[in-house]
């Protein structure tokens, strides 16, 4: 995989209905132009993540369409809503075979091919917690599923649904996360059955050919402590034997996990390439630096293989939770950390309004010419040799005067790169000014004069050599202010 790539979530089938409006008939995967393959490209994305490509069933759309709650949250996305709207959750999946409305499994072939010729490498989704009720195994392999009682059904109605096999009628869980109530569109499958962990392993086998990489959905349901508290089902790992089936066949195939509850290193040692960083997100949105900076202190084992993102189609857009001055404080610490970089479809135009994955239509709205500006800042200096290829490191911010405590509101780190290039970024997450001086690690060359060209602005700042690296970077920030600093020399 390239080295800190950048990955970009498309909504395939949002994409899609605006292009249905623009071609004027239905858009499949072959109206995917080139051109927009070269803008993902000239962006400098590595990887696409094309979301809801999987075939989904009537009854998962049906409860979609049927559900009182989750109709007023389509709603306040799109007020106009109608029912062909409401596409199903591209979660609650009938087969792992691309979608009929989107071409089948030859379109995608084809779209994969034209991606790697711009230099693209596509990434799926991989769910294996649950299933669609109307998947084939419901009927010809219930054994597969979590099973109830009729009690369960009658007192956890939110948990527990009647489901008709081929031989009888039985009680099924929902896939569930335990601190939530069931996806009601959704069956749970049951790891401790030996004969559904096989099969699933050749699922994602399959998959693994039609694509370069798998984002696994709540990839830590099935770790076996999970499992067990959730349904009180002792199972076998699940994750450690897939992916070494999947790296005999394809040993550069990746594996993201999306995953919660510090459990991203257990997910990493069982063979995950990426986890989301949900921690530091979490950190970022409170709002305060000494978490984000102890955060920042893990170790690069871990930090390289974490997938760092502001939003994605789970969370609240960025530029409506935050107002732009913490946005980009935020991004610069999200995006110029190591590991992967996520961005969301919308996102870099300062979109506001979350889109469902129930939804196959998106709201309209204006570009924000700001944050549109920001991130093409933010996408240049993540294609930085310094900082796609550099050695990252957090840097010291101590006090410019005993009296003066507003550094701890600062947080600095720095990329060297084998050519003796040195890039730094300083920022000031809080609401107050703050100072400090900055220790740079950093075995400069003989000089008198160090020259700094801030690349969010193209400010330029002269130091003497001697003071700076005897009392460090002085550094003089307002609320959530920020440096994106290459020295030239």
């Amino acid at each position: 995989m390239a080295c800190r790539p950048t990955l970009y979530q498309v909504n395939i089938r949002v994409t899609l209905t605006a292009l249905s409006k623009q071609i004027g008939r239905k858009a499949r995967l072959d109206d995917i132009s080139d051109e927009i393959l070269d803008d993902w490209a000239s962006k400098g994305f590595d990887w696409i993540w094309l979301l809801s490509i999987w075939q989904l069933g009537d009854a998962g759309v049906a409860i979609s369409r049927s559900s009182s709650v989750w109709r007023e949250e389509f709603q306040k996305t799109l007020p106009d809503l109608v029912e062909e709207d409401i596409g199903g959750s591209g979660f609650a999946i009938q087969a792992f075979v691309v979608s009929r409305d989107l071409g089948g499994d030859p379109a995608l072939a084809r779209l994969r091919e034209r991606m790697k010729a711009k230099g693209l490498k596509l990434m799926l989704d991989f769910v294996p917690n649950h299933i669609a009720p109307d998947h084939a195994w419901v009927r010809e392999h219930p054994e597969y599923f979590v099973q109830g009682t009729e009690k369960q059904l009658q007192s956890q109605p939110q948990n527990y649904r009647p489901v008709t096999t081929a031989s009888s009628e039985r009680v099924m869980a929902f896939g569930r996360d335990p601190y939530f109530p069931g996806w009601s569109d959704t069956l749970q499958l049951n790891y401790g059955n030996a004969e559904l962990q096989t099969a699933m392993q050749q699922e994602l086998i399959r998959i693994a050919t039609a694509c370069d990489g798998v984002r696994c959905d709540m990839a830590m349901l099935i770790l076996p402590e999970i499992f067990h508290r959730t349904w009180g089902i002792a199972i076998e790992p699940f994750w450690p034997t897939a992916i070494r089936r999947v790296h005999e066949l394809n040993p550069e195939f990746v594996f993201m996990a999306e995953v919660y509850w510090d459990l991203e290193w257990e997910l990493q040692q069982q063979g995950f390439d990426f986890c989301y960083d949900k921690r530091l997100y979490d950190r970022l949105c409170d709002g305060h630096a000494g978490p984000v900076r102890e955060h920042l202190r893990a170790g690069l084992d871990f930090q390289n293989r974490l997938a760092r993102f502001l939003e994605n189609h789970d969370e609240p857009r960025v530029a409506h939770e935050f107002a732009f001055a913490k946005h980009r404080a935020a991004a610069l610490l999200t995006y110029l950390t190591p590991g992967l970089k996520l961005f969301h479809q919308g996102q870099l135009e300062g979109k506001h309004k979350r889109i469902s994955p129930h939804l196959v239509r998106g709201p309209e709205e204006a570009i924000d010419p700001k944050i549109q500006s920001f991130y093409e800042k933010i996408l240049s200096l993540v294609r930085l040799p310094v900082v796609k290829e550099g050695e990252w490191q957090l840097l010291h911010a101590k006090p410019n005067r005993v009296d003066n405590p507003s550094n701890e509101n600062i947080l600095a780190m720095s990329w060297k790169h084998s050519d003796g290039s040195f890039f730094v970024v300083v920022v000031n997450m809080s609401e107050s000014q703050s100072q400090a001086c900055v220790e740079l690690e950093w075995d400069a060359p003989e000089r008198t004069i160090v020259r700094f060209v801030d690349l969010l602005d193209d400010a330029v700042y002269e130091r003497e050599a001697k003071q700076l690296f005897d009392k460090g970077l002085f550094v003089d920030l307002p609320e959530w202010g920020a440096h994106a600093m290459l020295c030239t020399g």
